[in-house]
């Protein structure tokens, strides 16, 4: 500040700076969390795809048990009823195992909890992205606002230069969250 009570131009920069810092960093933690509950809102959905893909398993398995049980039975007593029985039996063990109409077949399920899974992992990475953002832009209002303290031009750069790294890390988390991960 001068003698007069006036803000000097560098210093009016610096809290340019500090602002445009600010403004990145809640948009980045916005960002984190809306991707941290994706991420967990997806791998809840996986989860529930594999159970229901565990219990279809489960149900197939004890129908072509039952099946093969009642088929041994039958072959001894020619029983008309067990046969169809059994042909109903093996009919709904295949449809549990695949199901287009519904998309609830054990291949259907499948599919569909790789894709859950695949979309919790994009967003788990960006919401590291933005955690990385977020850290960088912290620590680079820290050094804007040190570089007005102690009048150091160095930590005014080294402020702007993280800030750029913070909001690169921010922008990968919105258009490429696994770029980095793939190095």
């Amino acid at each position: 500040m001068s003698g007069h009570g006036h803000v000097d131009a560098s210093n009016k920069r610096v809290a340019l700076l500090i602002s445009i810092l600010a403004l990145f960093l809640a948009l980045s933690e916005t960002l984190g969390k809306a991707a941290q509950t994706n991420a967990l809102d997806k791998n809840i959905e996986a989860s529930n795809l594999w159970n229901f893909f565990q219990a279809k398993t489960i149900r197939m398995t004890v129908l072509r048990t039952t099946a093969d049980e009642v088929q041994l039975d039958a072959q001894q007593a020619s029983n008309e009823t067990s046969i169809r029985q059994i042909k109903k039996w093996r009919d709904d063990a295949a449809r549990y195992n695949d199901e287009p109409e519904t998309g609830e077949g054990r291949k259907q399920l499948a599919a569909r909890a790789k894709k859950a899974e695949e979309a919790r992992d994009r967003a788990m990475a960006a919401y590291h992205q933005f955690e990385l953002g977020s850290a960088a832009i912290q620590i680079a209002i820290v050094l804007a606002s040190a570089s007005i303290i102690v009048a150091m031009s160095a930590l005014l750069w080294a402020a702007l230069g993280l800030g750029l790294v913070g909001v690169g890390f921010t922008l990968l988390g919105l258009v490429a969250p696994t770029a980095v991960h793939l190095l």
